[in-house]
């Protein structure tokens, strides 16, 4: 048994684009986990993070971040001609300091550029190796569960090197633990929180997301203004770990104090389908929210800007993840092809922007990287990410007061705010 302060080495990974932000996130987790948990953040690369720090800086990553995809724990890392040599490192880590040969196992290899033939083949050596060092100390070997394994083992192969990794997560971390329902192709919360990041968007600032769809967007900014962890509601796999340190974890877990419950309402959505209203609303609820998110079933185009207390126009930001096809058809002209209503679409919410959000930052988040066009609109921004495979821009767009021009010079009018 290693003792308990004893150094790693992590990798966290997340999607690609966010290598920035989840460093900055990292760098925060850091400065409020303690010496104890020793959280150092080393380099970014291309889809994550490398970090070290004791046991505890894991517990605290998983818990407290929002960005990252998992927590990984190196266990061995070499150099590599053929697949012997990824069995043999393997075999030479001691799985059995970490888990029980009851436990179930899954492994997944990733690979860049590696001269392996068959990554599938690659991966059985390491499960292979795995169980050999079991079978070769208990005479039992640990059962495979590719659905909801006990442990996960994640290999990376490159040109020349090999590195395993134990996986300290468990099930991906952008699974907090609250959503039950989706719409069509929800947004990863991860993903949702590094866009919330990118935007410059912190508690306080009016936030408005007229396309909410299932309010990922909202749920996350929400638990970040109540302040509750992204892990508060799940179970990890460290938590099976023969060295897990129960009391050191429900200490961590009873340090965070929530916020106190806004007052007035900051956070704003709305969306075409009054499905995904009421949906958002028991997502909202799920997550742990327990103050008031104003929600509205309306068309984009017919949005305008949410109220303070004292009934003036808010300014603040725009984010959201436009939707695709279907669903801005819901209450459409279903004559029109797919392609026109798209284009009808963003032409009528573009002027909808220009003519009553002066002083907003719209922030769309598209694979369609043509969207601008799409708008009329100039974008001051555009910041590269991908969603899974698919390549997507996060677009900025600032709504200048001289867009208003027209209608200011008109008498003046409380239609906005009716």
């Amino acid at each position: 048994m290693q003792p308990q302060d004893t150094q790693y080495s992590y990798f966290c990974p997340c999607p690609r684009g966010l290598e920035v932000a989840l460093a900055e996130e990292l760098n925060e987790i850091a400065a409020h986990a303690g010496p104890a948990a020793n959280l150092k953040v080393h380099n970014q690369v291309p889809g994550g993070v490398h970090c070290s720090g004791t046991l505890l800086a894991a517990y605290q990553m998983n818990l407290h971040s929002r960005i990252a995809s998992r927590v990984l724990l190196r266990m061995g890392h070499g150099s590599y001609k053929n697949e012997n040599d990824i069995y043999d490192l393997t075999l030479a880590q001691a799985w059995e300091d970490w888990f029980k040969v009851s436990h179930t196992i899954r492994v997944d290899l990733t690979a860049v550029k590696s001269p392996l033939r068959s990554l599938e083949f690659s991966t059985l050596k390491i499960k292979d190796a795995i169980c050999d060092r079991f079978l070769d100390q208990f005479k039992l070997r640990p059962s495979v569960n590719t659905r909801t394994p006990d442990m996960r083992i994640a290999g990376f192969v490159d040109a020349h090197n090999f590195t395993v990794y134990l996986d300290t997560s468990g099930e991906a971390l952008f699974k907090r633990g609250w959503r039950e329902e989706t719409g069509d192709a929800p947004l990863r919360e991860n993903l949702a929180a590094g866009l919330l990041r990118t935007s410059g968007w912190k508690p306080g600032v009016p936030l408005f997301d007229p396309m909410c769809g299932s309010g990922t967007i909202l749920a996350e900014a929400a638990q970040m203004i109540a302040g509750v962890p992204p892990g508060a509601r799940r179970r990890f796999a460290f938590e099976k770990f023969s060295n897990f340190d129960a009391d050191a974890w429900f200490a961590i877990k009873g340090d965070f104090k929530p916020n106190p419950i806004p007052t007035t309402p900051t956070l704003f959505g709305s969306d075409i389908s009054g499905d995904m209203v009421e949906l958002t609303r028991k997502n909202l609820l799920r997550a742990g929210v327990h103050f008031e998110v104003p929600l509205k079933q309306i068309e984009a185009q017919e949005i305008k800007p949410p109220l303070d207390a004292d009934g003036q126009p808010l300014v603040g930001i725009i984010l959201s993840n436009p939707p695709y096809g279907e669903r801005i058809g819901v209450r459409g002209d279903r004559a029109l092809p797919t392609e026109e209503l798209f284009t009808q679409f963003f032409s009528a919410f573009s002027s909808t922007l220009k003519q009553r959000f002066a002083g907003w930052s719209v922030f769309l988040f598209s694979a369609d990287l043509g969207l601008p066009k799409l708008m009329r609109l100039k974008e001051s921004r555009k910041t590269p990410f991908f969603n899974g495979a698919l390549e997507c821009r996060l677009f900025r767009f600032d709504m200048v007061a001289g867009y208003n021009r027209r209608e200011e010079a008109k008498p003046h009018s409380r239609d906005s705010e009716d």
